[in-house]
């Protein structure tokens, strides 16, 4: 756990990276348009994934200075793991596909970003707008835990009383969503190397205000996705992620319960 301390002003929240170079580079020309320091900056995780440019990617968020945690993609890498621990179903259509992205990944990593890596933290605590806040990837009991709107709120609450936090700000998912009960807010940015399943190229981050207690917003993001699709052709990366790239449909939603499933292809 890093504790940051208490932070003021606007802060930026993203997450998912997914070796996505193209859209990591348009959240940074966001951030200097917004002038985002990157200490009030925020990475859920997964810098690394399906996407063709892991290493690029990896040296960007170092060098851009900004807080990150440790997603599971991460652990996996910097402890030489052979597989991304996602959580998917076993022999399904992700766990089948990893198998092409992850060696790949992970031969284009350097042992300075390796290191990186291992500095990472699981979580950050920060104060903000007078509320405990917490950054996680899953949740605060398991890294790869896939954590949904629909997921049952019993399971949320848990979370915040373990992880003694008024707010909790999570990955992993792939899906942005806030929810909000007893004062508690669970709010997951959205991930930017992937689109939501919503039928959109868009991808997804997450600012938060305190000029006026404790506000935020879902903002979609536009980037040059026909690029980050073609070089993943290039690289011979899953073709069935390169599509969704432009499509914004998922190649399949077995992680997903049913009433995220249904939400498919309708634009956020």
């Amino acid at each position: 756990m890093q504790n940051l301390g208490k932070i003021q002003g606007g802060l930026l929240v993203f997450g998912g990276v997914y070796s996505n170079l193209q859209a990591l580079k348009a959240i940074q020309a966001t951030a200097v348009d917004m002038n985002i320091p990157p200490e009030n900056i925020i990475c859920t995780g997964d810098v690394v994934a399906y996407g063709a440019e892991p290493e690029a990617c990896v040296q960007l968020v170092r060098d851009w200075g900004i807080h990150c945690i440790a997603g599971n993609v991460e652990i996996q890498l910097a402890t030489g793991q052979n597989d991304c621990a996602c959580d998917f179903v076993d022999g399904g259509r992700c766990d089948t596909l990893s198998k092409k992205w992850f060696p790949f990944a992970q031969s284009q990593m350097s042992d300075g970003s390796l290191a990186w890596m291992r500095t990472l933290p699981e979580f950050i605590r920060f104060e903000y707008a007078g509320r405990q806040v917490v950054v996680l990837h899953g949740s605060f009991h398991h890294t790869s835990e896939f954590i949904f709107a629909s997921t049952d709120w019993q399971v949320k609450q848990q979370n915040f009383a373990d992880a003694r936090a008024d707010v909790i700000l999570a990955g992993h998912c792939g899906l942005p969503f806030s929810q909000e009960h007893n004062g508690k807010h669970w709010i997951n940015a959205g991930v930017i190397g992937m689109p939501a399943n919503d039928g959109t190229p868009r991808v997804w981050y997450l600012m938060l205000d305190d000029r006026d207690g404790f506000r935020f917003l879902h903002q979609p993001l536009i980037y040059d996705y026909k690029k980050a699709s073609l070089l993943m052709v290039e690289k011979q990366l899953p073709g069935e992620y390169a599509k969704t790239l432009v499509t914004g449909i998922w190649d399949n939603c077995e992680i997903l319960p049913e009433p995220e499933t249904k939400l498919q292809g309708i634009p956020l």
